[in-house]
């Protein structure tokens, strides 16, 4: 069984992960999950579908959520580099508006555990960059939600690259948290 080293817990439940890498002189392999090392971590959801992002220089994407479908998401860059945001938006929650920031990159074996009730974003810092993460949900297009990205309440120190970042319409479109209809958001339960 691979054996995890756990980082950080910067935020309740968002974990900051290495994956053991093995590199030798034909390259390297790295298992990129495995439910037993996991489970070791306190990460049990069932992950149910794979995704891939790629994007170009500048993009960003989200800060997307689910409301009535939640997804936790386990996320890790496979090549190039990008600024991770992740962002508790619990009603209740004692880290409510507290984001998460830190920069992936395909050269290190780092993911990200995102817990449901988070928003997640990006944005591209390499020239390209592929994404790849895994979701205990399956994608429902009409549960759908987001935070508009430079939410100044939210404290998010974007790098420059995105002075003139390239958004989906929909994304261009998002409210600052203080302006979401709170039952448009999760709601923070404790155990």
């Amino acid at each position: 069984m691979m054996s995890l080293e756990l980082l950080a817990e910067p935020l309740p439940g968002l974990k900051i992960i290495r994956a053991p890498r093995h590199t030798d002189a034909r390259g390297f392999f790295q298992e990129t999950f495995h439910e037993d090392a996991y489970r070791q971590l306190g990460i049990e959801p069932s992950f149910v579908q794979d995704n891939w992002s790629r994007s170009t220089r500048g993009t960003v994407r989200g800060l997307h959520y689910q409301l009535r479908k939640p997804q936790a998401k386990l996320i890790q860059v496979v090549s190039g580099e990008v600024f991770d945001v992740a962002v508790d938006i619990r009603r209740g929650s004692p880290t409510y508006g507290t984001s998460h920031m830190i920069q992936l990159s395909g050269a290190e074996a780092v993911q990200v555990y995102i817990p449901e009730g988070y928003a997640h974003g990006f944005c591209v810092v390499s020239e390209q960059a592929d994404l790849m993460y895994k979701c205990t949900d399956f994608y429902h297009a009409d549960d759908n939600y987001g935070i508009h990205w430079d939410d100044p309440d939210l404290s998010i120190e974007w790098p420059p690259v995105i002075d003139q970042p390239t958004l989906s319409d929909k994304d261009l479109t998002h409210p600052k948290l203080r302006d979401v209809d709170p039952a448009c958001l999760p709601v923070f339960e404790t155990s």
